[in-house]
């Protein structure tokens, strides 16, 4: 054998290696950042360059009196440098002879739990570190559940710092056993507890001769040796459709990654959620056909049948295919600063798939530090709520448990763009099945024409005095009497009768909106024009409602007047009352009023009558 195929083996050994992600976790100050970066100083994985830098580091950065200090390869942020913790998600990637690795160092304040989910969701196992001294703590906790929560099943104790209590059996001993009664709770399956001393690099890359009472391996070996889960082992074929491959007329490929599964040309399959099928004909990776691929590989896949497929769409086997659903039982982490509140529609990203989706009800908060169910109508920031969803269509899901890709999704602020939660499904809810859409023989265009008008919804929003309810009337007036079919939803009206329950906290408002939105829909579906005054205060219900008619069948219409004006012209004496805290959450005061930023129609309250508005209305609509 040559030198040359000598190398050329050892690449491609190298190139076939496993894989294996892993975070670290734990309380401030346990050691996460000094394990990982004595593990990769003593696995002899850092460059010259790396070393020196290190070393040059620890003259101005470090902590152990011009020593080398490990951490400081990743605290990579200057404010982790500055105040000597982590904030953010820390990676490194490295290998050994075994394995190749990409570690999270997830940060340990209460703070950033956010931050350390979104390192647990792409972790095989999770290295949870717990100081000697101390013991489990609070945070030991709340990390261990939300690595549960993410379904990691794999978990290295690493009772770090065992120096500090003179490598005592009995502290090790007792820790361990906490945990383990711990883990029980959560559902962790596989705990191995390792007395560790990251510090002075016991049993990290070898057995410690300093713990001799311990014989289990040392915290590189169990990496190098610890089973990889293969995915979804029984399921069939899962390929979520990233793509449609189309760089010729004779060419149509649907391309992704799969999620669970094997494929190999003449499977037959299934295309959801049309359930169109078919057979495949070729499965091309990224350096042409293959015989067959399995999970985790990209690939484009080609089909003996023209049916369908769109992106996020699944091509599934035929003879075992996941799920359809709209509702959802799940666990939801919250992850922005402004909470949750349930009916506020966001945007629900599973798989490649985006659609629609409302928090429907929150079931009860967990209390994340003991795991307590706690009542709740809001989720704050960090706060882990179990949730019905309600999505306006049907997703192909499994279990979280079962496959994360089709079980795991974020919520994305519709306003903002941001990334507001994550998420993992439970099960879909069966009473979705069995509510089906009635087909009705007299469609809204024939209940419109008999009317011999447009169905239409006039959404009226401003402050409290700014004149809405008003101005609505007399357009209600002016219709009526040109003989046109039409209704008027007033705030106060409606809060007799169909929302009586509801209160004024930002939760309630979110439903107030969506139950009027609903009424005037089915309104329009009678062919009527409807006339809804109410303050809606928030922009995302008010966007909610608009998307719940047709293209040109929503008006919003901005009552637009100032805030001193209105309380001038308030004859309920509710802003005297609100600013001298007599009735809380009161619109302007102390709860805010998002302004329409497009409004179709804006009119000046402080400045033109009332009359004169509603006849700016009727022009809107051709009638004046």
């Amino acid at each position: 054998m040559t030198r040359t195929t000598d190398i050329a083996a050892y690449l491609k050994q190298h190139e076939t290696k496993p894989l294996l992600r892993f975070i670290t976790c734990g309380s401030v100050d346990d050691g996460k950042s000094t394990l990982i970066g004595r593990l990769l100083h003593d696995s002899k994985r850092l460059f010259d360059d790396q070393l020196a830098a290190l070393e040059k580091d620890s003259q101005r950065h470090g902590t152990r009196g011009g020593e080398i200090d490990y951490a400081l390869l990743l605290d990579g942020l200057a404010a982790e440098r500055e105040q000597g913790i982590t904030i953010d998600v820390a990676y490194r990637f490295f290998d050994t002879d075994k394995r190749k690795y990409i570690v999270a160092d997830c940060p340990g304040h209460e703070q950033y739990t956010r931050n350390m989910a979104t390192g647990a969701s792409t972790a095989d196992l999770a290295i949870v570190l717990v100081d000697a001294r101390k013991g489990l703590l609070t945070q030991t906790r709340r990390h261990s559940y939300i690595v549960s929560l993410l379904g990691i099943r794999k978990v290295v104790l690493a009772v770090n710092k065992m120096d500090l209590v003179g490598f005592d059996q009995a502290v090790f001993d007792e820790i361990a056993q906490a945990y383990q009664t711990l883990a029980g709770q959560l559902g962790i399956a596989q705990v191995l507890a390792v007395p560790l001393s990251a510090l002075e690099g016991d049993n990290l890359i070898t057995r410690s001769a300093r713990t001799p009472w311990y014989t289990g391996p040392s915290l590189l070996e169990h990496l190098d040796s610890v089973s990889l889960d293969a995915g979804e082992q029984t399921a069939g074929l899962r390929l979520p459709v990233q793509w449609i491959n189309r760089p010729n007329q004779n060419f149509r490929g649907f391309a992704g990654t799969i999620a669970a599964g094997q494929v190999q040309a003449g499977d037959a399959v299934v295309a959801l959620p049309s359930g169109r099928r078919s057979t495949v004909t070729q499965v091309l990776g990224p350096d042409g056909a293959v015989a067959q691929a399995g999970t985790g590989q990209a690939i484009t896949l080609t089909l003996a049948d023209e049916i369908d497929i769109s992106r996020g769409d699944v091509i599934a086997a035929a003879d075992d295919p996941p799920e359809v659903a709209d509702q959802f039982a799940a666990h939801v982490l919250w992850m922005d600063d402004a909470a949750l509140l349930p009916g506020r529609p966001y945007w629900l990203k599973i798989g490649t798939r985006t659609v629609s989706a409302t928090v429907s009800e929150i079931k009860h908060r967990v209390d994340i530090n003991n795991q307590e169910h706690l009542a709740a109508k809001r989720l704050e920031l960090n706060e882990v709520g179990y949730c019905n969803l309600s999505l306006e269509e049907p997703v192909v899901f499994a279990p979280y448990a079962r496959n994360r890709t089709l079980g795991g999704f974020i919520l994305i602020d519709r306003q903002s763009n941001r990334t507001v939660a994550a998420g993992t499904l439970d099960f879909a809810l069966r009473r979705a099945g069995n509510v089906h859409w009635q087909h009705l023989d007299v469609d809204k265009a024939a209940r419109a024409r008999i009317k011999g008008q447009s169905p239409r919804v006039l959404w009226f929003t401003g402050l409290s005095g700014a004149g809405k309810s008003t101005i609505a009337n007399l357009v209600d007036k002016r219709l009526h009497s040109l003989g046109f079919h039409s209704f008027l939803l007033d705030g106060d009206n409606v809060r007799h009768g169909l929302n009586r329950d509801l209160g004024f906290t930002p939760e309630d408002r979110v439903e107030n909106i969506r139950r009027v939105a609903e009424v005037a829909k089915l309104m329009t579906e009678a062919g009527l024009i409807v006339l809804v005054s109410f303050i809606s205060p928030f922009r995302a219900e008010r966007q909610m409602a608009r998307e719940r008619f047709g293209e040109g069948e929503f008006l919003e219409i901005f009552v637009d007047v100032p805030l001193d004006l209105a309380e001038q012209r308030d004859v309920k004496g509710l802003y005297r009352k609100a600013r001298a805290g007599q009735i809380p959450n009161f619109t302007g005061i102390d709860s805010p009023y998002e302004a329409p930023e497009h409004p179709d129609l804006r009119l000046d309250a402080g400045s033109e009558s009332p009359e004169r508005l509603a006849r700016r209305v009727l022009e809107k609509l051709g009638l004046a």
